[in-house]
């Protein structure tokens, strides 16, 4: 397949028509509209067809568009691959992560990475549900659980983290400390909203869940960590075990573990066209190390 058709096929699928993908290549619309009539020349199917919204895919144009994606990605990362052989990491390491990691976690990492790689930076976003929007521009994606990113990727569990119920001491002095999942419901309950999660459905050890009417639900597990903290309700949310800075490590106390929660794995997951790229090795292996002793 010529990678010029592809590529000027895949730029009009961005942009939505032929003049303002010509722009963007700095071509002229006569050759651009020549590259992907060839492109379908040789799929022997129309790829693209015009409407009164502008240029929309055909079914096989989706198809192609698909895979031409990963296509690109492998010749960007094959070349960027040999021109890395025994050079330092440089350049951006672009990454998603769940919302609301707590900072006191993430600062360390970020600090052991400029240490190690200096030439190094990171561009790092923030997503309620990493896996539920396009990776394209990722090189790295950190979530929760145990499903995979669509496409060929390589998925590395790094961590597993307990699930559960945490409050402050103050707050379980005052209000009392349930002893049971029935007199759970009488209290300030926050729940995490974990990605294609019920956060009003909570878990057991054994497998089962019951339903509950939480006062606050958000993604943002460090959120619900700073309202615990504050004393004001019980919260269920992944915990590791890392003190919050300027706060008494006994503050916090599980609330019923052996009656809520359950183990989730976080993992690292990278395009498999990516893998073999030194500085996402690099990366992966330190990352993975600094995570070792939680």
């Amino acid at each position: 397949m010529d990678l010029e058709e592809l590529r000027a096929f895949l730029d009009v699928v961005e942009t939505g028509s032929f003049l303002a993908a010509a722009d963007a290549l700095g071509v002229s619309r006569t050759t651009l509209r020549r590259r992907v009539e060839a492109l379908e020349a040789r799929a022997g199917v129309a790829l693209l067809k015009s409407t009164r919204q502008g240029v929309v895919l055909t079914e096989a144009g989706e198809v192609l568009a698909q895979r031409g994606r990963i296509m690109m990605q492998e010749t960007s990362a094959l070349l960027s691959s040999i021109r890395e052989l025994g050079q330092a990491p440089s350049g951006t390491l672009r990454m998603v992560m769940p919302v609301g990691l707590p900072p006191h976690l993430l600062a360390p990492l970020f600090g052991m990475l400029r240490t190690s790689y200096p030439l190094l930076s990171v561009h790092a976003r923030f997503s309620a549900d990493p896996l539920g929007e396009p990776l394209d521009d990722v090189d790295m994606a950190i979530h929760f659980g145990e499903d995979m990113p669509r496409g060929p990727w390589l998925s590395h569990v790094v961590l597993r983290v307990r699930e559960g119920l945490l409050a402050s001491k103050e707050y379980l002095e005052r209000r009392g400390a349930p002893r049971s999942l029935r007199e759970l419901q009488g209290h300030e309950l926050f729940s995490w909203e974990a990605p294609g999660g019920d956060a009003r459905s909570w878990p057991t050890p054994r497998g089962t869940t019951f339903t509950v009417e939480p006062a606050l639900i958000t993604p943002d597990i460090h959120l619900i960590r700073s309202c615990v903290i504050a004393g004001m309700g019980i919260g269920l949310l992944p915990s590791v075990e890392l003190a919050d800075p300027g706060i008494p490590e006994d503050l916090l106390v599980p609330v019923l573990p052996d009656e809520v929660g359950r183990e989730r794995p976080v993992r690292i997951s990278v395009p498999e066209a990516l893998a073999e790229i030194p500085k996402i090795k690099l990366v992966l292996t330190h990352v993975r190390r600094s995570l070792d002793p939680l």
